[in-house]
């Protein structure tokens, strides 16, 4: 019955979904985040050559959730840093 929710023979996409939501982790974002981008981009990819593997909406959320965390903790280092360097 959960066939059709979980992309199982999708397993990049479903692998981009799980490091996207744990890239929500402050302290392990970037990393995650940087792992969920690629493979979301890698699921995606699979997910149009192979129709019925589906997994497009974990791809997506993967490299939504991935980018943007990853971006967003980068940043967050980033900025103190070069405010200190202004200084």
């Amino acid at each position: 019955t959960m066939g059709g929710l979980i992309p199982y023979k999708n397993a990049k996409a479903l692998w981009a979904y799980y490091l996207g939501i744990f890239s929500l982790i402050p302290c392990i974002g970037v990393p995650l985040g940087i792992a969920a981008l690629v493979l979301g981009v890698k699921g995606l990819k699979y997910a149009e050559l192979h129709p019925e593997a589906k997994g497009k909406g974990h791809s997506w959320t993967g490299i939504i959730l991935g980018g943007l965390c990853a971006l967003a903790y980068t940043l967050l280092i980033a900025i103190p840093l070069m405010m200190g360097a202004l200084n």
